[in-house]
C-alpha cells in the first residue's frame, strides 16, 4: 500500500457534481491539497474528469477533478478518491482555513 503524500482531513462535507445533463450528489468524506474521497453511490469510469461543486458561504466553489480510485463493493459503488486538477486557489485557502481550524 503506498503512502498517502499529504494530509487528509476528516470533513462531512455536501457537494453536487454535474455529468452530462444531470447533476448528482455526494459527501465529501476526507480532503487534502492533491485530492479527496467522495462518498456516493455513482460510479463513473475510473480516469473520467469533470468539476465538483462545494458550496461555501456566498459563493460555489468549482474544482476540476480526476477519478483516481473507485471504491465498490459486492458490484455496487460506495465512492471516488479523486485528485485534484488545476488546483484553484479558492480551494487552497478554504483547505488552509480548514487545516488551521478556522
Amino acid at each position: 500500500m503506498t503512502k498517502r503524500h499529504s494530509e487528509r482531513i476528516p470533513i462531512e462535507l455536501p457537494l453536487r457534481f454535474p455529468w452530462g445533463n444531470t447533476f448528482f450528489s455526494g459527501t465529501v468524506k476526507n480532503l487534502s491539497v492533491e485530492g479527496m474521497f467522495i462518498d456516493t453511490d455513482i460510479c463513473f469510469p475510473n480516469e473520467s474528469t469533470f468539476d465538483v461543486l462545494i458550496k461555501l458561504k456566498n459563493e460555489i466553489l468549482r474544482i476540476p477533478v480526476k477519478i483516481e480510485r473507485l471504491v465498490k463493493s459486492g458490484g455496487t459503488c460506495k465512492g471516488m478518491g479523486v485528485k485534484i486538477l488545476n488546483l484553484p486557489q479558492k480551494y487552497l485557502e478554504f483547505f488552509i482555513k480548514l487545516h488551521l481550524g478556522t
